[in-house]
């Protein structure tokens, strides 16, 4: 028995489905099923007929005809039984159930149990070879990572070696522990003879560029006889080695510790209550704006039990286009009408939560979306040119009078580079990410002072479609609902508890596509 096909029809002869089992053209198998509505008898009891070549084999399935295109050698018998199990598969996994019935041709001794278990169950053989194939890319990769540190470690012993360091003058290794290895705080030690002098420090931050300045290279060395000390007591001598040699060495930007401790301060108060707002937008490269989705929440924080008796009066801005949705739990004629929110249950406290936990209670949300772009913060303008065998790129910033940014940074993603881009021009301060190739534009704030600004750099030959999409990232103490908490109104009486409201607007998703 050879089967050629397996297809669904309509009664008009309009083929919906064909799977075929053997090699054959397209026209072949379309002209073997375009006579089959021809040949196809009336008021006849038997459901097969034949030509000169095929045998047709079929079944009526309500408004559709299943068919079984086969050779004249085939068994009859065994196309019927095929032909019975295949119109009991057509309601699930149509061409994978065909393939678990009919192998090269040759019908496989399955039930419809089978098929279905068959379609359902995962390949064990697929999920080993996964498994080999990733251990060995990560085996790949550990040899790579051995042969690029070996490499690394043999050109510094090498310099070392030519220089003067601290060296084991038979092995040619280093044997004292990287770690272990620190910088001496006296003036003494190191001269500009010993290969080490006019080394300096890299600071922990973005390193700041004055506006129309050309900024000196990333691998220059510093001039200089002597070294910077005070620093650090535990600087890695290692990478003090890369920088003498030229390396670019780029360090993780560290936040300061006034900014760290603000972001996580515990609240003091009894009462706190927080509005923060997350805002997403998508920005077109070309000019405009596909999408502007700002979500808000008021939390409340209560530090101790005898104060959850409360209610909590607030004003809004006034904005039409923001839409307020109170807790399930809160009572919704209250805030609609004196915009106090407050439990159904008066005599049930709230909740309260210790001192470390920031989420505290969801007492509102709201959430507005726009097309107009005048309501965007901050817009950002990208032009890449190429010019010769490289590409300039002139990227500026537009900030609205709505809001004081704070933190902002600005990720242009780069080709692959070895060195860190030429900057040419800056507002700001910069830093190059070489193992994701991302340039990072960090402007501390921007306020009234500095609504607009640029930077210019310039990078080998690259589609400008590698500079996108473009991320941006910033803080801001206003939001868009301008919500303020007005009273604690307390219901067992007396005077109302000492509170504070936290306000910050963050993005989550803000890009330049």
């Amino acid at each position: 028995m050879v089967v050629l096909a397996a297809s669904i029809l309509s009664k008009s002869g309009k083929v919906l489905v064909s799977r075929q089992f053997v090699e054959m053209t397209r026209i072949r198998i379309e002209g073997l099923l375009a006579a089959f509505p021809k040949l196809l008898g009336t008021g006849k009891q038997h459901t097969y007929f034949e030509t000169e070549n095929v045998r047709y084999v079929y079944q009526p399935i309500e408004a559709l005809y299943l068919v079984l295109v086969t050779n004249k050698q085939s068994n009859i018998l065994e196309d019927l039984e095929t032909l019975r199990l295949l119109s009991k598969l057509t309601a699930f996994g149509l061409i994978f159930a065909f393939d678990e019935v009919i192998c090269l041709g040759h019908k496989e001794n399955v039930t419809v149990a089978l098929v279905k278990q068959y379609c359902e169950m995962e390949s064990h053989e697929e999920k080993l070879h996964k498994l080999v194939l990733q251990s060995k890319i990560n085996e790949t990769k550990d040899v790579m990572k051995r042969k690029a540190s070996e490499i690394e470690k043999s050109k510094i012993d090498k310099n070392r070696g030519d220089k003067g360091g601290f060296m084991s003058m038979g092995s040619g290794r280093i044997e004292t522990s990287l770690s272990e290895i620190s910088i001496p705080s006296s003036g003494s030690g190191f001269g500009s003879g010993s290969g080490f002098g006019g080394l300096i420090n890299e600071v922990d931050s973005f390193p700041t560029k004055s506006k129309g300045r050309q900024p000196s290279s990333a691998t220059a060395p510093p001039k200089g006889s002597g070294m910077q000390l005070g620093k650090s007591q535990k600087t890695n001598q290692f990478l003090e080695s890369l920088k003498a040699e030229g390396e670019l060495i780029v360090e993780d930007v560290k936040p300061k510790a006034g900014q760290a401790k603000a972001a996580i301060a515990p609240p003091t108060d009894p009462i706190t209550l927080t509005a923060e707002e997350k805002l997403n937008v998508t920005l077109k490269r070309d000019g405009g704006m596909s999408n502007f989705d700002v979500q808000g929440t008021l939390s409340l924080q209560i530090l101790n039990k005898e104060d959850g008796l409360i209610q909590v009066q607030i004003e809004t801005g006034g904005n039409p286009g923001i839409l307020f949705k109170t807790h399930p739990n809160m009572n919704k004629e209250l805030f609609s009408n004196e915009n106090i929110l407050g439990l159904k249950d008066p005599n049930r406290p709230f909740p309260t939560g210790p001192a470390g936990d920031a989420a505290g209670v969801g007492l509102l949300k709201w959430r507005m979306q726009s097309a107009d772009e005048s309501m965007v913060p901050l817009s950002i303008n990208c032009w890449p040119s190429v010019s010769g065998n490289e590409t300039y790129v002139s990227i500026e910033y537009e900030a609205s009078a709505m809001f004081d940014l704070q933190n902002v940074v600005i990720s242009i993603p780069l080709p692959a580079l070895r060195e860190a881009p030429s900057i040419r021009q800056i507002d700001g301060e910069w830093r190059f990410d070489s193992r994701n190739s991302i340039l990072e534009w960090s402007i501390v704030l921007i306020d009234n002072s500095n609504r607009s600004g640029s930077m210019e750099f310039v990078v080998p030959p690259a589609d400008s479609s590698v500079f996108f999409p473009i991320s941006v990232r910033f803080t801001a103490t206003s939001t868009y609902s301008d919500l303020k908490v007005v009273n604690i109104i307390p219901l067992r009486g007396g005077a109302p508890p000492k509170f504070s409201q936290r306000t910050n607007l963050v993005t989550e998703n803000y890009q330049v596509m």
